[in-house]
């Protein structure tokens, strides 16, 4: 009897050990990145903006570079208050905009969007690096949103190619993950998460798309709003190849006009550091 106990007390030891690791390991991976209730606060507050659409409460998740998830959270109440469907969307938006940044070129979700459409020039993408649904779905729903979310630690995947994503950058102009955000329009989303970004001082973005063909280099990753209707055609066709439509409701102008009052994006030093060289701020995204 004496030796069953203290074979099962040294199993137990090391099964806390090996738990202990683990969750060291997810602490580290996070290290650079805000903790639940940082993400929390800063989304509180970017919610309670202008930010256009229905003025709804909101989901958001933060991966890092290798796309784990760090934190998840949300505005309301409870888990109910916000569409239950947009907490794994809000990852998914997170994972993609990690995916698809570079050191040197970042691209928010919302940039993706006419792309991806039929005869676009990356039509399929949304189709690639599928959800992991025993990571997005697991564990106990009462969990959701808080610090022991159950995709915290996981590789979660997922691709969305509408607003709401944005990469996160360091104030040495590092790219370190991402953060998505859901539960209104993707543009509201976009705005939210522009704003929600800004909060955490991780906006030293060096250059994006809206900068190069949106003529915005003080919002690079912008929304773009340059699709034209076309008869019979949706969504119509978008002048730089990255645009987005209008969301509503309430006039396209008054949109725009949102989007384009969004803080800008402070600026990486002259010399920023990605996976440790150091490159001028000035050099060509591509």
């Amino acid at each position: 009897m004496k030796r069953v106990f203290v074979v099962t007390t040294l199993a137990l030891v090391s099964v806390l050990a090996t738990a202990n690791v683990a969750q060291a390991q997810r602490a580290a991976a996070c290290a650079d990145l805000p903790d639940q209730a940082t993400l929390k606060e800063k989304l509180t507050a970017a919610r309670a903006a202008a930010n256009g659409g229905f003025n709804l409460d909101m989901w958001a998740t933060v991966v890092n570079r290798d796309g784990i998830v760090c934190a998840v959270a949300f505005t309301g109440s409870n888990r109910g208050d916000q569409w239950p469907g947009s907490r794994v969307i809000s990852a998914q938006k997170a994972n993609t905009a990690n995916a698809f940044s570079l050191p040197g070129l970042a691209l928010s979700t919302a940039n993706l969007y006419s792309a991806v459409q039929p005869g676009g020039s990356l039509f399929g993408l949304q189709e690639s690096n599928p959800v992991n649904v025993d990571i997005a779905y697991g564990g106990s729903p009462s969990n959701y949103g808080q610090a022991n979310d159950p995709m915290v630690g996981g590789r979660i995947g997922g691709v969305n190619v509408f607003g709401g994503g944005l990469g996160l950058y360091n104030s040495s102009g590092v790219l370190i993950g991402a953060i998505g955000v859901s539960g209104d329009t993707s543009c509201a989303d976009h705005n939210i998460a522009w704003r929600t970004r800004h909060g955490l001082n991780l906006d030293y973005v060096p250059g994006g798309v809206a900068a190069i063909f949106g003529g915005d280099p003080t919002h690079p990753d912008n929304i773009i709003f340059d699709i034209t209707p076309q008869p019979g055609q949706m969504p119509g066709v978008s002048a730089s190849g990255f645009g987005h439509p209008h969301c509503g409701p309430g006039p396209a102008g008054g949109e725009t006009a949102l989007a384009a009052a969004l803080p800008p994006t402070r600026r990486p030093p002259k010399c920023w550091r990605a996976n440790g060289h150091c490159r001028p701020a000035s050099a060509s995204a591509f």
